[in-house]
């Protein structure tokens, strides 16, 4: 194991594990370990992956803005449903993209895995996507992306990063569960706003 991978393994648990928690603090380090893991990825010819960690850091940026907005009076981040239209637009331009880069990266660059790397880069790209519009789908995509990496990177013989990424799986799960029981109690807080205000003076 190597400086680089071990200090990206403990910088991107954190990162996960404060998201789990919907804290803004998750930004910081998880901008942190997209830098560590592209390097990390450079030297392994996993050049999807690669790329993946920029597309990461822009969409990082962008759900901080996202998260910093949509928050309730108490400071809460809110958390959002995608409609099946956006699910299944999703996919398909994950699938497209996923076509497109392995067709690339398999004809032109000396990249290992080229299609099982591109279709796991889109399924990230889908996740990160819907991470940061606050979609608690996003932990059912990570949920099953996570769990293709971890054979991905065992076949690859790096093994810190399977571990890492079955701890993500783990994770995962426990974000899924935290967010669906947050999500409950958003709308049952929304209901019960929704009968005062019905129920205040000079409403008919």
């Amino acid at each position: 194991m190597s400086l680089l991978e071990g200090c990206a393994f403990v910088v991107s648990i954190i990162g996960v594990w404060l998201t789990t928690t919907r804290s803004l603090w998750n930004y910081p380090f998880s901008l942190l370990s997209v830098a560590l893991y592209g390097a990390l990825f450079y030297k392994a010819k996993l050049y999807a992956d690669m790329g993946l960690q920029g597309v990461f850091a822009c969409a990082l940026l962008y759900g901080l803005g996202q998260w910093t907005r949509g928050r309730s009076a108490t400071g809460d981040v809110l958390i959002t449903r995608l409609r099946t239209y956006e699910v299944l637009f999703s996919l398909l331009a994950g699938v497209i993209a996923a076509g497109t880069l392995g067709f690339l990266l398999d004809e032109h660059t000396d990249a290992s895995l080229p299609w099982v790397d591109s279709l796991l880069f889109s399924g990230s790209l889908v996740a990160t996507a819907w991470a940061a519009r606050r979609n608690i789908e996003s932990w059912w995509m990570w949920i099953i992306v996570d769990i293709f990496y971890v054979g991905m990177y065992g076949f690859k013989h790096l093994y810190l990063l399977a571990v890492l990424y079955a701890f993500f799986v783990a994770l995962a799960a426990l974000g899924l569960r935290r967010w669906q029981v947050a999500l409950a109690r958003q709308g049952a807080s929304e209901d019960t706003d929704r009968h005062y205000s019905s129920a205040a003076p000079g409403k008919e």
